[in-house]
């Protein structure tokens, strides 16, 4: 445990730059023994910001990947006689794209900003168990890397991303791309599992004093629920994955007709997780539309309870609605009618989300930032989404657009509409929190634009496609069945393929944005606070420093940071400025904490967590390399266990004169 103090000397800074108050009331400054961003500082830490920033980087990759097998998916499907894949690469590419999205990217995306801002919004330190962290982080990327590297070593997963049974048995996939798909997912599980128990952990029994849960920002709020959701659909698609690898590795007949097994078995597994899932990627970015929205429409959130609760009611009914996905299957009439059922019911709370955001943008003063209008983009697009989502509760309609493009348009538009617009929007928002300076707004606005266009262009025709009987997984397309007049499927598609390079181009000037803000010296340093914001995250510097707050805020109100800015005058009742920010910052630093208790920094969690790619290499192609990987892993689980809790201090150099944070040297041994 490493102890940081306060230097009596220093004077107080915010992001960087001196607070403009006296210095009796300036910010304490806190140093760290040995705190750098050296490389090697990143592979030890522990601190849940920098894991968050690293989750965030290594999925936007993720996201760039799954963006080009879905370009290449779309250049198939741009003419006739498509010939840019062959029948069995565009059956790994399909697959691998939605793999790639849902599980490396839209979710750890998700795990970025939950790593953040989860401890800053609550006022607490850290997470709960920090080590943890950073081993579910080292978990989540080598389970990716090891799932991508099957690219290289004779074949991706072919049997799409949802792997029915039978085809995924060895019979059908001889390859060894389903093995690495289900041994991937389970490294990456591991990963969403212990995440799942830190935050709920940390949420439950880390909130600062007077931080009641119904004054809980509601991006925290959508974060619980999903982790609630992640504990309990994580074990149902481990026993699913289980049950598969032990199939495909060992000749078990889990799935297999012949042995008197079920394939539907693996259908209700796969979808008991699958649908929750849903939930689990959107939720976060529910959460966020409902930070951003109030903030530029300069009111509070309309319906706060509602929207708290509406959250967890989805949570809930989510767990009732997975067998809408097999109404084809032949479940039988009472099955679909209490599903079908279901699938309606869920659309009240979501819609009721819906109705708040537009009644706090009702009458608001509002500013169309880049962030606002990705978030009125998730509103919009969203509610496309859950429209045609609502039409499967129909059975025979149901029936009749499943595995049509016209699914493929529905959950674009929940997904990539919804979940990735919202992720969008807290990147515009938060950035200045995190790194200081504001991504351009220019650009930002031109990427909006872009991908609101290409979004639409690429995924609106599907509805078309999919209600002419296009196959969604149907790698090559004849002129002889293109049709005619508005109902062309060889025009529709081109307008897809053309939307899908605007999109891209889109992403591509958010990366430009980031480049450019980064790399200019004409961007300056971001105010403290740039979008006179609301919750507690933004009372501290940009970026805050390892241990958050210097004081821990003691909360009374909901949007906390808000009423300390603003009060109400009690003659005209109008809200008046009281402080500024940094006025506020300072009053909560005056009487900062003389003693502050940080996790040490640790090598433990990476090391455990390679073992596992280790073990499922072996398990696949040599089971002494295997014997190899459990060995270490069972050497480093000893380490980590031993690792004195007090250690770290005496293992970094104190920081040199006049340098910020010091340098890292060789870490000892721990334990």
């Amino acid at each position: 445990m490493a102890i940081i103090e306060r230097p009596s000397t220093e004077i107080a800074v915010a992001g960087g730059a001196t607070v403009g108050v006296k210095p009796s009331e300036a910010l304490g400054v806190f140093k760290r023994p040995g705190a750098s961003n050296s490389w090697r500082d990143w592979i030890v830490t522990v601190d849940h910001k920098k894991l968050g920033i690293m989750y965030g980087v290594a999925a936007f990759v993720f996201f760039i990947i799954g963006g080009i097998e879905a370009l290449l998916i779309r250049l198939q499907l741009m003419g006739p006689d498509g010939k840019v894949l062959s029948a069995d690469q565009y059956n790994q590419m399909f697959t691998m794209h939605a793999t790639t999205m849902v599980f490396l990217f839209v979710m750890p995306m998700v795990s970025a900003f939950a790593n953040y801002f989860i401890p800053l919004q609550i006022g607490a330190r850290d997470v709960a168990f920090p080590r943890i962290n950073a081993f579910g982080f080292w978990c989540w990327l080598f389970g990716g890397i090891f799932l991508n590297t099957s690219w290289f070593l004779g074949g991706a997963a072919d049997g799409g991303w949802f792997m029915y049974a039978p085809n995924s048995s060895t019979l059908f996939s001889p390859s060894h791309g389903i093995d690495f798909w289900v041994l991937g997912l389970q490294i990456t599980g591991i990963a969403s599992l212990t995440g799942a128990i830190n935050l709920i952990v940390t949420v439950l029994n880390m909130r600062a004093p007077g931080m009641k849960l119904m004054r809980m920002p509601i991006f925290t709020w959508m974060a619980l629920v999903v982790q609630f959701l992640l504990l309990f659909a994580m074990p149902v698609i481990t026993v699913a994955l289980f049950l598969l690898s032990f199939q495909r590795e060992f000749d078990a007949t889990f799935f297999d007709v012949a042995a008197g097994a079920d394939p539907l078995l693996w259908q209700h597994l796969f979808w008991i997780f699958g649908h929750p899932e849903v939930y689990i990627l959107i939720l976060p970015s529910f959460g966020i539309v409902s930070e951003v929205i109030p903030v530029f429409s300069k009111k509070p959130l309309f319906g706060y309870p509602i929207v708290a609760m509406s959250g967890a009611a989805i949570g809930f009914v989510g767990w009732g609605v997975w067998a809408h996905h097999m109404f084809a299957s032949g479940l039988g009439p009472v099955s679909v009618a209490v599903f079908s059922m279901a699938t309606m019911a869920i659309a009240v709370p979501t819609g009721v989300k819906i109705v708040n955001w537009i009644m706090t943008m009702w009458g608001g003063k509002l500013q169309f930032t880049t962030a606002m209008l990705f978030a009125i983009g998730l509103v919009v697009q969203f509610t496309i989404g859950g429209l045609s989502g609502v039409t499967h509760s129909v059975a025979p309609s149901d029936t009749q657009q499943t595995d049509t493009y016209y699914i493929v348009a529905h959950f674009h538009y929940v997904l990539f509409g919804g979940a990735i617009f919202g992720l969008f929007a807290g990147f515009y928002y938060w950035w200045p929190k995190m790194f200081r300076k504001q991504l351009n707004e220019g650009l930002g606005k031109v990427n909006f634009w872009l991908m609101v266009v290409g979004m639409n262009m690429t995924f609106g025709p599907m509805h078309i496609l999919g209600l002419q009987g296009q196959p969604r997984r149907m790698g090559v397309w004849t002129e002889a069945r293109a049709g005619e007049g508005f109902f062309n499927i060889g025009f529709w598609n081109m307008i897809a393929s053309i939307g899908s390079f605007i999109l891209a181009v889109g992403v591509l000037m958010f990366i430009i944005n980031i480049v450019y803000t980064h790399k200019s010296k004409r961007v300056p340093i971001a105010p403290l606070d740039p979008w006179d914001a609301r919750s507690l995250e933004w009372m501290t510097s940009s970026p805050p420093a390892e241990h958050n707050f210097d004081a821990i805020p003691t909360v009374n109100h909901l949007d906390e940071f808000f009423h300390r800015k603003y009060a109400e005058d009690p003659n005209s009742h109008e809200i008046k400025q009281v402080a500024s920010a940094e006025e506020v910052l300072a009053d909560l630093n005056s009487r900062p904490d003389e003693h502050i208790h940080m996790p040490s920094r640790s090598y433990w969690p990476i090391l455990v967590a390679l073992a596992l790619p280790i073990i499922c290499y072996g398990l696949i192609y040599n089971r002494l390399l295997m014997a190899v990987g459990a060995a270490f892993l069972l050497l480093t689980m000893f380490g980590w266990a031993m690792e004195p809790s007090t250690a770290s201090d005496d293992d970094f150099d104190p920081p040199a004169p006049g340098e910020g944070g010091g340098h890292t040297k060789e870490l000892a041994p721990l334990g």
